[in-house]
């Protein structure tokens, strides 16, 4: 049996709080990838959650399609959406995708892969449904260094749990690279940015103690809070009062996956 994607419909009411971009940082990312699917007709977004970057992108005139596992994801993004025009959305599985052959001109997708066990599939379901010439984007997550890393594996190891994402690795650009060679595909690093994160390591610690990041879910609330317990007093007495720490800064780093 193939392994399930994890969906994140019990973080829709939630998610624009510990998920996503600085201001800043989305109309840095808006702007990128607005140039990467201009005049390629529609565009496909692979776990459009709430909206936060087709949203903006739909608004600046980039036919934008959502695709997301979650139904309650897109519930939210329709309630953000307001009257008028609305993204086109599509409750469906990223590995087996309901869109015939060449139907895009581009896709993108952020922060999707490492919750997709079968994510090569993927991959290949995308590289089938945009057409020759088309363009792929990608964002991983990223495993940043500083408190939060140190508090997320101080976490897991208190927990006894592995905090190791379900499909690929965050940052996994050369496993990456490879697998979309070996489609057709040729890969192209696209301009960075830095990026200063809008979740500070406060409120990290306070989403590990409620239950906010997937892979906590498994874990029962007795188990959960005592561990958040003890690993709050462990980061206290290293790093000081959390919500004095300031927010971290990464880099944000896409690529492009140009078909041929």
């Amino acid at each position: 049996m193939t392994p399930e994607s994890v969906s994140f419909g019990r973080a829709a009411a939630y998610y624009d709080e510990t998920r996503g971009f600085s201001p800043e940082g989305t109309r840095k990312t808006v702007e990128l990838l607005a140039r990467e699917c201009a005049g390629r007709g529609r565009v496909l977004e692979i776990g459009v959650g709430t909206g936060q970057l087709a949203l903006p992108l739909y608004a600046d005139g980039v036919a934008v399609v959502g695709l997301d596992l979650a139904r309650p994801m897109l519930d939210r993004l329709v309630e953000k959406s307001g009257e008028g025009r609305r993204v086109p959305l599509v409750e469906g599985d990223s590995t087996r995708l309901p869109f015939a052959d060449d139907a895009f001109g581009a896709a993108y997708l952020r922060w999707v892969l490492h919750l997709i066990p079968s994510w090569r599939a993927a991959m290949q379901e995308l590289a089938r449904a945009v057409r020759a010439r088309g363009v792929i984007v990608v964002s991983l997550g990223t495993f940043r260094d500083g408190p939060k890393r140190e508090i997320q594996e101080r976490f897991a190891e208190t927990a006894g749990m592995p905090d190791a994402p379900a499909g690929l690795g965050w940052g996994d650009w050369e496993t990456l690279d490879h697998a979309m060679t070996r489609l057709g595909a040729r890969p192209r690093r696209l301009p960075s940015y830095v990026e200063i994160d809008p979740l500070a390591v406060g409120a990290f610690m306070d989403a590990l103690e409620q239950n906010r990041h997937s892979w906590t879910w498994p874990m029962s609330d007795t188990d959960r809070l005592r561990t958040a317990a003890e690993v709050r007093a462990w980061a206290e007495d290293r790093f000081g009062p959390l919500d004095r720490l300031p927010h971290q800064r990464y880099e944000v780093i896409w690529r492009a996956y140009d078909l041929a």
